[in-house]
C-alpha cells in the first residue's frame, strides 16, 4: 500500500503540472442526449418539484444492492444483445486480445482519478474527454512479475463464474450502458453518489477514516472546475441533503447494512460522511451491521421502504479479496426478497460502484467538472421488470436515486439525479406480477449468516 500510495501521489502532482499547461486547442465530447452541465463549485438549487409515481403504486419497496469495482465488460463479456468487445487497444496503438481472469485474484488494480484518466487517455483540453479508451495497459497492477496474463486489466471473468449474475439478466433486465456519476472510480465517491446524488466536489478517497469518527484531521482532495486534482482539500464530514433525509421527511423507512467494526473508524458506510447522519438518531436506527441482517429482517417481515446493501469485502467482487463468492451472496440477497412477502412490491438494483480498473470500450460523456466515470454493470430485478432484456438506455448513478425518487414523490437532489435518465423503462407496470424462480449459486443463505466475521474494509481506494 506504501508503494501505491506514493506512485499515486507522484501521479497527482503530474497531472496537475498537465492541467496547467493545457491550452484551448482540445475539445470534448458531451453526452448525447444530456446536458452539459457548468462545472461549478457549488451544486445547484435543488429541485422541489415532486413527481408522479411512476410505478403506479406498485412498488412499495426498493433495494440498491451495491457490489465492488468491476467494468460491464468485464463481468458481463459475452452476454447476448449487449454491447461488449473481445478485444481493445493499448496505448502503442497495439490490438489486446482479451483473457479470461477468475474473479479471485490476490492482487488489485489501480482505480482512483489517476488509473481513470491512464485508461480514458483523452485528447481533450480537460483531462478525461474525447476518451480513446486504449490506455488501460498503463494502470498500476498489483500482481508484478506474477500476473497471469500480460496486462490482466484487459481481462473479462469467466461465464462459469459469474453464472448468477447472467441468469439474472436472462430473466430480468441487464443495462449495458450505466456510467458512474463520479470520474475517479473510488468507492468512497461512488456511494457518496448513491445516497446524495453528489460528493462536495471530493475526489479519490479520504486519507484516514471514511468520515466524521476521522476527527478535524481526516481530510480528502478535491477536484478543480476544470478537473484540476488536487484542487484543495476539505473535512470528511459534510452535510448535504441525503436521499435518507428527503425519506425521513416523509416518514418512509429506510436502511443502509454495512461493515462496522466498534474497535476501527475505518467503517465502509457512507452515511458515516453525512455528520448529521452520524451524529444524529438515524445512525442508531437506521444503520445496520453486519451485511447479512438484510437476510434475517427480510424473513422476519422488517425490510424498509428504501434498502441499500454494501457487502463485506470477501463477498465484494472486489480485486485482490481471492475471494469468488460475491456472486452468492447477491444471490442470496434476491433470494431472500423473492421468496418473501415482499417480492410483489420491490424492485432490486444490483450495481457495482467503479469500474475497478478493468477494461472496457465504452467512452463516457463528459457532463461536468467529476463525470461521467467508466461503464458499469446495473441489474434490475423486480416482478414488473421485463424478461431478458439489455436496456441500452443512458444511466449513471442518478438514475436509481431518480426511480426512488419518482417512487415516492420526493424531489431531486442534485445535478446528477436532475439530469439523468429514469431506468423506468425496464418496468412493466402493467403486467401481472411475475412469479419468482430462486437462482442456484454455489454459496447458500445458510453459509453468509454463519460466515467468519470479516476485519477487512471492502475497499481501501
Amino acid at each position: 500500500m506504501m508503494q501505491f500510495t506514493s506512485r499515486l501521489a507522484l501521479a497527482l502532482a503530474t497531472a496537475a503540472f498537465a492541467l496547467s499547461a493545457c491550452n484551448a486547442g482540445g475539445g470534448y465530447n458531451p453526452a448525447p442526449g444530456l446536458p452539459v452541465a457548468s462545472p461549478a463549485r457549488a451544486s445547484p438549487p435543488r429541485n422541489e418539484t415532486t413527481q408522479r409515481d411512476v410505478s403506479g403504486g406498485k412498488i412499495k419497496h426498493i433495494v440498491i444492492i451495491v457490489q465492488e469495482n468491476r467494468s460491464f465488460n468485464d463481468l458481463f463479456y459475452g452476454f447476448p444483445h449487449a454491447k461488449w468487445a473481445s478485444y481493445g487497444y493499448d496505448s502503442y496503438g497495439q490490438k489486446v486480445t482479451l483473457k479470461p481472469v477468475d474473479i479471485a485474484t490476490p492482487w488489485d488494480l489501480e482505480h482512483d482519478s489517476s488509473g481513470f484518466f491512464a485508461a480514458c487517455n483523452g485528447t481533450g483540453s480537460i483531462p478525461g474527454t474525447n476518451c480513446r479508451m486504449n490506455g488501460f495497459n498503463n494502470e498500476w497492477v498489483g500482481c508484478g512479475s506474477s500476473c497471469p496474463v500480460k496486462w490482466p486489466q484487459y481481462g473479462y471473468v469467466p461465464q462459469t463464474e459469474t453464472k448468477p449474475y447472467f441468469e439474472m439478466g436472462h430473466q430480468y433486465v441487464l443495462a449495458d450502458q450505466m456510467y458512474a456519476s463520479n470520474l475517479d472510480a473510488s468507492s468512497f465517491i461512488s456511494h457518496q453518489y448513491i445516497i446524495s446524488a453528489q460528493a462536495e466536489h471530493a475526489v479519490n478517497y479520504p486519507y484516514g477514516a471514511w468520515g466524521c469518527p476521522g476527527g478535524s484531521g481526516d481530510n480528502i482532495p478535491e477536484i478543480g472546475p476544470q478537473r484540476q486534482i488536487p484542487y484543495g482539500s476539505e473535512r470528511v464530514c459534510w452535510d448535504p441533503t441525503t436521499l435518507g433525509d428527503e425519506l425521513d421527511k416523509k416518514s418512509i423507512s429506510w436502511g443502509f447494512y454495512g461493515v462496522f467494526y466498534s474497535n476501527a473508524p475505518w467503517l465502509w458506510i457512507a452515511y458515516q460522511a453525512i455528520n448529521h447522519i452520524y451524529n444524529g438518531p438515524d445512525w442508531s436506527k437506521d444503520i445496520f451491521n453486519p451485511p447479512s441482517q438484510i437476510l434475517n429482517d427480510i424473513s422476519s417481515g422488517n425490510l424498509r421502504s428504501v434498502t441499500w446493501v454494501t457487502p463485506t469485502w470477501v463477498n465484494s467482487d472486489h480485486a485482490g479479496n481471492n475471494s469468488n463468492t460475491g456472486p452468492s451472496w447477491v444471490t442470496s440477497v434476491v433470494n431472500a426478497v423473492g421468496e418473501s412477502q415482499y417480492w410483489d412490491s420491490t424492485a432490486i438494483f444490483i450495481m457495482w460502484d467503479d469500474y475497478g480498473g478493468w477494461y472496457d470500450p465504452e467512452p463516457p460523456a463528459y457532463v461536468d467538472y467529476d463525470g461521467l466515470g467508466l461503464r458499469l454493470p446495473l441489474l434490475i430485478i423486480s416482478p414488473y421488470a421485463k424478461k431478458d432484456v439489455v436496456t441500452h438506455v443512458h444511466l449513471e448513478h442518478g438514475s436509481i436515486l431518480k426511480f426512488v425518487e419518482d417512487v415516492y414523490g420526493l424531489p431531486r437532489l442534485t445535478a446528477s439525479d436532475t439530469r439523468a435518465n429514469s431506468p423506468k423503462a425496464a418496468f412493466n407496470f402493467k403486467q401481472q406480477p411475475r412469479t419468482f424462480v430462486p437462482f442456484q449459486a454455489p454459496y447458500s443463505r445458510y453459509y453468509f449468516l454463519h460466515q467468519p466475521a470479516d476485519y477487512h474494509i471492502p475497499d481501501a481506494e
